[in-house]
């Protein structure tokens, strides 16, 4: 009796500790569900997310790092006699605008990114999770500042090193370095557009250069609008870039240039409120 007794108390505690798949139901019902999490902290977490990925693949801050060190010693040796006299007074004019010029370049790789992601099916899992829509996207774009900061740092460190004295000290360049950063972020948003519309990585890589190109050397990245023809003037004088370079090229020299401030911070307004919204709309209907 002792031995039956036995067996079939044990029995019955294997019975409570292994609960049927009624129970278990009954159980995960019965308890609350963890809240919801607000739309920063989704959107902090794609972000961490974006900067891991660089974590374990470091390859790819290639085009924040090396990129921009052989632009600014480039473009100073090779046009700075031919077009300023001399290297020292060339790099005082070109150093903010070819910050300008690298930075706004590599916003494409959000694009990249966005469609990677989607050929490999990751948006497919984001979709279905109970967060703020707009996360997984804006997540991308804060990723990608890091990148926007490092490549300011890089640059801005090469061309201290090669002769450039930001008369505006480090305020002045911490504020050009902070409206650069805020039209990229606004800019970004047209890439992850075309990364939710195109097919293949490489689409969205080939249109990304072909309005890229055209607008930042459209610019006075490189030399006055001055010299130009008067028909390519309209275009320049009135590019987002060019607004953008003469702002940051003017708070790194001490300066304040209201106007100048007033179109980038518009241009990066119009950026956020029309490709923002044209690219939730596709993501909602991807």
């Amino acid at each position: 009796m002792t031995t039956t007794t036995d067996r079939t108390g044990s029995s019955e505690d294997t019975a409570l500790a292994t609960p049927d798949a009624e129970t278990l139901a009954a159980l995960l019902v019965g308890q609350k569900r963890p809240p919801r999490p607000s739309a920063l902290s989704a959107s902090l977490t794609f972000g961490w997310r974006a900067m891991l990925k660089i974590k374990h693949v470091p390859e790819q801050l290639f085009d924040v790092t090396a990129f921009p060190i052989m632009m600014v010693l480039m473009y100073t040796y090779l046009f700075g006699g031919a077009l300023a006299g001399s290297t020292q007074e060339y790099i005082q004019f070109l150093l903010p605008g070819i910050l300008v010029m690298s930075v706004v370049m590599i916003t494409m790789y959000t694009g990249v990114a966005v469609n990677t992601d989607i050929t490999k099916g990751v948006f497919d899992r984001f979709r279905t999770l109970p967060i703020w829509r707009p996360a997984a996207m804006v997540g991308y774009l804060l990723g990608d500042v890091l990148r926007y900061v490092l490549a300011s740092a890089v640059m801005l460190t090469v061309g201290m090193i090669i002769g450039y004295r930001p008369d505006g000290g480090p305020l002045g360049v911490l504020a050009g370095v902070a409206l650069l950063v805020v039209f990229s972020f606004a800019f970004s948003w047209i890439w992850t557009m075309f990364g939710l519309m195109l097919r293949t990585e490489k689409s969205v890589m080939g249109v990304s250069m072909m309005v890229i190109f055209p607008l930042t050397f459209l610019s006075n990245v490189f030399v006055d609008p001055g010299t130009m023809p008067g028909w390519l003037q309209v275009f320049v004088n009135n590019s987002p870039v060019t607004h953008l370079a003469s702002a940051v090229r003017e708070l790194m020299a001490g300066a304040w240039p209201a106007a100048e401030i007033a179109w980038s911070l518009g241009w990066s307004a119009l950026f956020l409120v029309v490709f923002g919204s044209v690219t939730m709309r596709l993501y909602n209907r991807k």
